[in-house]
């Protein structure tokens, strides 16, 4: 797929692998339709994309409310006229243990993990089907392979969105339309450090695991962002960002239930019932 000239649909724009990914595709020379629910981020995302000649657009959204991406398209298109492509990568991260994590929390969590994939697709897909080739690219997760303990949740809507990926490209692979899944590693993005703690956790043992989950991501959102826009210009219906990531996806099918033995730090709660980073 050549990204010059096209339409670029991308969630969660604000900010590290979405800004990252808006100013690698603008490069190319990709117009942009951005959306965020962060309207400053957002709109500094759109400030340096505009420096690089493209077109781009500003969309507010929560990808969660199901009304406003049902409206998105028609907005999109107003602007724009055509989508080519559609980035599903607006993601939130939950800590704690399932035990720990509020119904209306875990709620939280999928609504935009998965949910907001599911209705973005089922939105622009009609759009994207007019178009002679176009793609559909879903951001999974390093824990769309693996799952360790205090990640309920975010494994569960990372597992998710990788099943759904896989399956629709089966349904559409006699269409123009591909479909594009990605597993990102330890990025340096504020996804982590960010995540919502559950309650009765204490503060500093929540901002120590944070600061210890902050070690693990190394690469910077600009060569993940590198990463994916070859693999989509490439068609490639799999993207895995990073070593750790391509190491641990490789362990988990050689050792499906046991590949944990070798990474007791990330598998075993420790006393205080949180999990180790």
């Amino acid at each position: 797929m050549q990204v010059n000239d096209c339409v670029a649909v991308l969630t969660g724009a604000g900010s590290g692998i979405g800004r990252a990914l808006a100013l690698a595709l603008a490069e190319r020379g990709c117009h942009l339709a951005l959306a965020d629910v962060n309207t400053q981020a957002l709109g500094e995302t759109a400030a340096q994309a505009r420096k690089l000649g493209i077109q781009v657009s500003e969309h507010p959204l929560d990808v969660a409310d199901r009304t406003a991406v049902a409206a998105l398209p028609q907005a999109v298109m107003a602007e724009h006229g055509k989508v080519d492509l559609l980035i599903n990568n607006a993601g939130v991260a939950l800590g704690g243990n399932f035990d720990q994590v509020k119904t209306e929390d875990f709620d939280w969590l999928m609504a935009i993990n998965f949910d907001g994939v599911v209705c973005m697709t089922r939105a622009f897909l009609p759009l994207l089907k007019q178009r002679p080739a176009s793609r559909i690219v879903n951001v999974s997760s390093l824990f769309g392979f693996i799952t360790p303990a205090g990640q309920t949740a975010y494994c569960a809507s990372k597992f998710a969105v990788r099943g759904f990926s896989n399956a629709l490209r089966l349904e559409l692979q006699s269409g123009p339309v591909g479909v594009t899944v990605v597993h990102p590693g330890g990025v340096a993005t504020a996804i982590a450090t960010s995540a919502r703690p559950p309650e009765g956790v204490d503060d500093a043992e929540h901002a120590r695991k944070l600061k210890q989950a902050e070690k693990l991501l190394r690469m910077p959102p600009p060569k993940a962002a590198q990463i994916i826009l070859r693999g989509i210009e490439r068609d490639k219906p799999r993207v895995v960002v990073g070593n750790d990531a391509r190491i641990l996806s490789w362990l988990e099918r050689i050792m499906p239930v046991n590949y944990w033995r070798l990474l007791p730090g990330l598998a075993t709660p420790k006393n205080d019932g949180s999990s180790a980073p």
